[in-house]
């Protein structure tokens, strides 16, 4: 892989890592998931092109962001593996329903960005699901299931990252009440 090529993704994911953290007002403790196919970023179809390196400057794209606010970064497996998710088992503390479960991502089965993060999480574990503050969907893997009620989208100025699109979202808490409920703005 050309490193011009990775230099430039790693520098997209870090600037939509920094903005969804900002649009979404991600706090430390907060979870961020994202879906990544290295296979679409370069071009390929997702699946069938897996590229370790560049899932490796993806991973360090967003966590140049996400390491220094303290939110933790839950890596989508491919559905080889179910969609699982990559976590730090610290962050599995506020998750007192979270259940690790045993596989270890690999490129071909979990895929290169949940193998990425794996293998550089200071304690990975794996669970089944989250229930993610926030999101980043690159190259259309499917990041819904693993979002908080209610998503939102959110448009960021990087559109894609490599040649993979950017889908972007955050959530807000559900409004109940109906007409006469007042709400709080900060909470939108």
């Amino acid at each position: 892989m050309e490193e011009k090529f990775l230099e430039k993704i790693k520098e997209e994911a870090a600037e939509a890592a920094k903005e969804i953290c900002e649009v979404a007002r991600l706090e430390a403790g907060s979870v961020l998931v994202v879906g990544c196919s290295s296979s679409e970023i370069t071009g390929g179809v997702i699946g069938k092109a897996s590229s370790p390196e560049t899932a490796v400057a993806v991973w360090e794209g967003i966590t140049s962001v996400t390491a220094p606010r303290g939110i933790f970064v839950a890596a989508q497996c491919c559905e080889h593996l179910n969609r699982a998710i990559v976590i730090e088992k610290e962050a599995l503390a506020k998750m007192p329903l979270a259940e690790v479960v045993n596989a270890v991502p690999r490129p071909k089965a979990g895929g290169s960005f949940a193998t990425a993060a794996y293998e550089n999480m200071a304690s990975p574990a794996v669970i089944e699901f989250v229930k993610a503050d926030a999101g980043l969907d690159i190259g259309s893997t499917l990041i819904g299931m693993h979002l908080k009620h209610v998503a939102v989208p959110v448009r960021l100025g990087v559109k894609k990252i490599g040649e993979a699109s950017l889908t972007a979202a955050r959530v807000r808490p559900k409004f109940i009440g109906g007409e006469r409920a007042n709400y709080d703005d900060e909470l939108r």
